[in-house]
Order: C-alpha cells, then structure tokens, then sequence
C-alpha cells in the first residue's frame, strides 16, 4: 500500500518538485494543502506518513511553523512526522524544538542525503 505524504504551502514549481522527488524514489503519494485549515482537514480525512509544510506558506507568505505546532498540538495527529521546508539551519532547529523532524531544503532536493532522510518516513 502507498504512503501518502501531505505536502503544505509550496507554489506550484516547487510542489512538482517535491512530488518528483517522492513519487520517483518511493511506494507514496503526494497530497497538497495550502494553509492550515484544508491541511488540519486533510489530516483528518486520512493517514500521512509525512506532513513536509514549506516555511513560508505560499498563498499568503504566513508562517509554516504554525500549522506545525497546530499539528503537534493535536491528540489526533502528533505522532504524525512533520517537517520544515527551509534551508535555514537555525529555522529547522525551531521545527525540531516545536516537535517536527529535522526537515530538509528546496536547494537540497536533488541530493542523496535528502532522499535517505524521506527514506527513513517513506521506504
């Protein structure tokens, strides 16, 4: 059975990327959300393996952080694994402290250490 992966914020080139990266290199789907309310909503209509939520959102350039705390605050989905889209060492050290994991960046989607990182939530 596919996992399914929740991806958050990201504008249209960049979720295509995600999405290559995911499809391409994993048994998974690729599910896109915007803001936090379809994301909460879309937690609830099904399991993900992997929430990636990109550090500024795309439509109104809020704070991904937020809908990462939002998730963990929830007792239906904080076990979930979350992760920060950033190339900001010191704002992924902010998502691991909100409880995500360490997430990756958008100039790292190509490298091997990003895949064997999703490796670890999605093989």
């Amino acid at each position: 059975m596919s996992k399914r992966v929740l991806d958050v914020g990201q504008c249209v080139p960049d979720h295509a990327a995600i999405r290559r990266l995911v499809v391409t290199n994993f048994d998974a789907q690729v599910v896109q959300t915007h803001g936090h309310d379809d994301t909460l909503q879309e937690l609830e209509q099904g399991e993900f393996e992997l929430v990636l939520i990109n550090r500024k959102l795309d439509r109104d350039y809020s704070d991904g952080i937020e809908i990462l705390k939002a998730i963990k605050a929830d007792a239906n989905h904080c076990d979930v694994n979350v992760m920060l889209i950033t190339n900001y060492a010191d704002h992924q050290d902010l998502a691991v402290q909100a409880g995500g994991v360490r997430g990756f960046g958008k100039d790292s989607l190509s490298s091997r250490e990003t895949r064997d990182l999703l490796a670890k939530y999605l093989s």
